[in-house]
């Protein structure tokens, strides 16, 4: 399946969350299919080979209780999950990832001096900006909510001083390793201030298919008084997907907050438990 054809169909997943949250009961295939102008036979097979599930069982992880769920039975304590999440079932079991920090000094900067090269690119998650520098991807965002224009500027105010170039071909082999598309390593390169740092690599623990909170962070990074400025961290993520904000929750199992729009958060969750089950 190509990326094309992923993005295609979260445009259909994305419809069938706004159905799903405006019903008072859990949709019928048939009525679920007939709200999205399809048969039930086609939506059935679309959702399928996208998500490796029915659309009723996938309903279920869409629904707002899910995250609750997962906190009850998935939750990773990052204190025990640096060798296990990086090694087991999280992403980098099946991606090659490898990341540097630029340095403090230089990121107080702006990114002065710095060549960063642009695409867009089609994901399983809608259109994606992808931004990177020759050591590795820097950044990536998802426009499904807040549009293409305010995902670029969105992302090139966090390095106002570097140099930009529109150059999807530089990223193209990076990318398509990062969605699975090729197999292959994506490099990282990430530009933030210490604190933000430290909070990412503690993302990178958290294998897929499970969650955290933001006090778990915390705790993990030797600052548990700081679940504000984890949660401001984990917000100001420069590599969704990649580094997994989406798995931070609340500690009551309500979302939070997602820098691309709560309904791609919704998504990226269902779409890796649909994944972990099949």
């Amino acid at each position: 399946m190509t990326m094309q054809e992923n993005g295609y169909h979260y445009q259909v997943m994305r419809r069938a969350i706004d159905l799903i949250d405006a019903s008072q009961t859990p949709l019928t295939l048939e009525a679920l299919a007939g709200e999205m102008n399809m048969s039930p036979a086609h939506f059935q097979r679309l959702f399928s080979k996208w998500v490796g599930v029915s659309p009723k069982r996938y309903q279920q992880y869409l629904a707002l209780g899910h995250a609750k769920a997962l906190l009850r039975e998935r939750f990773t304590t990052l204190a025990a999950a640096d060798g296990a999440g990086l090694s087991g079932g999280g992403r980098l079991h099946d991606l090659f990832l490898r990341w540097e920090a630029m340095s403090p000094g230089d990121y107080a900067h702006g990114g002065a001096g710095l060549s960063i090269y642009w695409g867009w690119f089609d994901s399983p998650f809608g259109r994606a900006l992808v931004m990177g520098t020759d050591r590795g991807l820097c950044g990536l965002g998802f426009a499904a909510e807040m549009g293409e224009a305010a995902c670029m500027e969105d992302l090139r105010r966090r390095w106002p001083e570097a140099r930009y170039q529109e150059a999807p071909e530089r990223l193209a082999a990076w990318v398509g390793a990062a969605f699975g598309e090729v197999p292959g390593e994506t490099p990282l390169y990430l530009i933030g201030a210490p604190f933000q740092i430290k909070v990412w690599e503690a993302l990178l623990a958290i294998p897929s298919g499970h969650v955290t909170t933001y006090s778990e962070i915390a705790t993990s990074i030797g600052r548990p008084k700081a679940v504000r400025a984890v949660g401001t961290a984990v917000g100001r993520n420069p590599v969704s997907w990649l580094i997994p904000c989406h798995r931070a929750l609340r500690k009551s199992g309500a979302l939070g907050g997602y820098h691309w729009g709560l309904p791609v958060k919704r998504a990226l969750l269902a779409y890796e438990s649909a994944r972990a089950e099949a």
